[in-house]
């Protein structure tokens, strides 16, 4: 939450305060633990974040879901932590939205990089579904995030003129990944995630989706 709105909010609250003959002491004392309260609930352990509001989470992996999407078991609870700047292939969900190659090979990549490892997060916010978008330091100094792209296992996320897109390295990584053929890039045709939601589940044109580019 914003200073601003913080402040806002806590206007009413002291001139209540002032009407019951609350002393000056007091009110300042009251707003305080106020002002606290709210900037916990925008915090990473309460809430989201305030836009632009970097902060971290430190865990173990217990859930690898799919090629870009973990669970961090944390002090506070269990985390859904979508990787920020990449995009893996989609697993299926049921037969209106059947997965696509390598979805699965992707997972497993991902697992061997951090499945039941300590790490701590470098997180950005949250997006829609609630997960924290995120990149995870390995023990080398490389992210899983480049791992996967470098790796073959994802693209790095371009869509919308790159608008998700933080880390500047990922294109280069996978312009790398491509020439060398790596994991998924051995496949004649490799279809970005976003271009198969958007034509095979979204439009019902699967075939049509599995040769675009």
């Amino acid at each position: 939450m914003a200073p601003r709105s913080t402040s806002l909010l806590l206007t009413p609250l002291r001139a209540v305060l002032r009407r019951a003959g609350v002393s000056r002491p007091v009110i300042a004392l009251v707003a305080a633990l106020a002002a606290a309260g709210l900037g916990y609930c925008a915090s990473p352990s309460g809430r989201a974040p305030a836009h632009g509001q970097g902060y971290t989470l430190e865990g173990r992996i217990v859930h690898v879901a799919d090629g870009d999407t973990v669970t961090l078991l944390a002090r506070e609870g269990q985390r859904r932590i979508r990787l920020a700047s990449i995009d893996a292939p989609e697993t299926g969900h049921g037969r209106e939205k059947p997965g696509q190659p390598y979805a699965q090979a992707a997972r497993r990549n991902l697992e061997s990089l951090v499945a039941g490892r300590t790490l701590t997060a470098r997180c950005y916010e949250q997006d829609r579904y609630g997960r924290d978008v995120c990149d995870l330091p390995l023990q080398d100094g490389q992210t899983a995030n480049r791992r996967q792209v470098a790796d073959g296992y994802a693209w790095a996320n371009t869509v919308r003129r790159g608008e998700y897109l933080r880390d500047p390295s990922l294109p280069g990584l996978q312009r790398e990944a491509e020439q060398a053929r790596r994991g998924l890039w051995a496949q004649p045709h490799a279809v970005p995630p976003w271009v198969w939601r958007h034509d095979c589940w979204n439009e019902g044109k699967c075939a049509a989706a599995a040769q675009a580019r």
